[in-house]
């Protein structure tokens, strides 16, 4: 039976997961070099906007990351994981152990938006190739940095690119040897596995 601190849970999971992913999506496009002007690059500045400016006033960026935004992920990483564990176990966690799953989760959090966009810029290039749609042309300006590498090590076989092939499974393997391994050495519980 489904208790009201587990629909609590539920709701404080779905709504942080996504200002997270909102928070991570500032910098992942300000690491790419993304439109500015982009409308989605527009909303993802306006929502972090309110967090985000008192800290960078305090906080540099460094070798041209944004050091704000991403130490603002990790922050929201840790409440979210310490109130889930409030509300389910009645502990809110060892502070140093939260700080590393949430370093965990955030390098996993950053992982799965490539892994997802590169998906999307597959089916794009399928069924919609050279599409002017600002999603689409945000997706392939967060895509073509990570892909690059691998175009570069793959011979030229005309209008197929596989690159996207081996982005894929470059991931996996990170997720699987790193941010599995790293979840499981230092004994996340399963709930909070499931947010990464």
């Amino acid at each position: 039976m489904i208790g009201p601190s587990t629909a609590l849970v539920f709701i404080l999971q779905t709504i942080g997961s996504l200002y997270l992913l909102v928070i991570m999506l500032r910098f992942i496009l300000q690491l790419v070099r993304a439109d500015f002007y982009n409308p989605l690059s527009q909303f993802a500045v306006r929502a972090t906007q309110p967090l985000l400016k008192p800290m960078r006033r305090v906080i540099p960026s460094l070798f041209g990351l944004d050091m704000s935004s991403l130490l603002l992920a990790v922050i929201v990483q840790m409440l979210l994981m310490s109130v889930i564990l409030l509300l389910l176990y009645g502990t809110a966690g060892n502070p140093v152990q939260l700080l590393i799953w949430s370093l965990i989760g955030v390098t996993a959090l950053f992982l799965n938006i490539f892994f997802y966009a590169l998906i999307v810029s597959v089916i794009l290039s399928w069924v919609a190739p050279g599409s002017h749609n600002p999603g689409a042309e945000l997706i392939n300006q967060i895509c073509d940095p990570f892909l690059a590498p691998f175009r570069r090590i793959l011979p030229n076989l005309g209008g197929l690119d596989i690159s996207p092939i081996l982005a894929f499974m470059a991931l996996k393997l990170i997720d699987m040897l790193v941010i599995n391994n790293l979840a499981a050495m230092t004994g996340m519980p399963e709930v909070l596995r499931r947010l990464i």
